[in-house]
């Protein structure tokens, strides 16, 4: 499939193929579900934790005698019936984390650049030179392209000073074409592909060896 390259302006400068495996596919909600799971999984931190009676410090010495008193029996002081004793089946730290198939994130990564082309809500803008990494200038340039909303920026992983540039933008994510996130994709109101990473998304995810750029009419 074709799509229109943007310029820094916001004017159609240029045509870009783009691999229809990879942005033009049938959309598996199944494999995004999956993806965006595994991902918030993977960044839950299980630290919650509870002792048990056997943890709990303090004297294990039997409060009372076994019999004799008239009060039910006890043990110790750190029985779970007791207040400040042990949790009984309390959570323990733990690793929420797990490893998702290669296939199905890849699946994942396609339905959602497809996703995002099907709803016109992706745009190929033309490789960026940001000078030193400012943001402001990072910032004045999207502004021409997109509204100041929730957004992911595709680099390659070379662009670091526009990685750098747009640590700052509240509104904005910016992730390498090899290292996509698909909670940040999903949630994403628009996607900017550089038009470099474009086509390294099309070697990356698709069939299709390589592609051309030809001028816009």
């Amino acid at each position: 499939m074709d799509k229109k390259v943007l310029s820094k302006e916001g004017k159609e400068v240029k045509t870009i193929q783009l691999d229809d495996s990879v942005f033009n596919r049938e959309v598996s909600d199944g494999s995004i579900y999956h993806a965006i799971r595994n991902e918030l999984a993977n960044l839950r931190v299980g630290n919650a934790s509870t002792k048990t009676r056997s943890q709990v410090a303090g004297s294990h010495k039997k409060p009372w005698k076994q019999k004799g008193t008239g009060r039910a029996r006890a043990g110790r002081k750190q029985s779970p019936v007791w207040v400040g004793g042990g949790i009984s089946h309390g959570p323990q730290p733990r690793d929420y984390g797990y490893s998702l198939p290669r296939k199905i994130k890849r699946l994942a990564m396609k339905s959602l650049l497809s996703l995002k082309t099907k709803n016109d809500t992706l745009i190929v803008l033309e490789d960026l030179q940001v000078g030193k990494g400012k943001t402001k200038t990072l910032n004045e340039i999207l502004k021409n392209i997109i509204p100041a909303e929730r957004a992911v920026l595709i680099i390659r992983d070379e662009d670091q000073m526009v990685k750098r540039a747009g640590r700052n933008i509240p509104w904005l994510k910016s992730l390498s074409y090899n290292r996509l996130r698909a909670h940040d994709l999903f949630y994403a109101k628009q996607v900017v592909v550089l038009e470099s990473a474009a086509l390294k998304l099309n070697e990356f995810y698709g069939d299709a060896k390589k592609s051309t750029t030809t001028a816009s009419a």
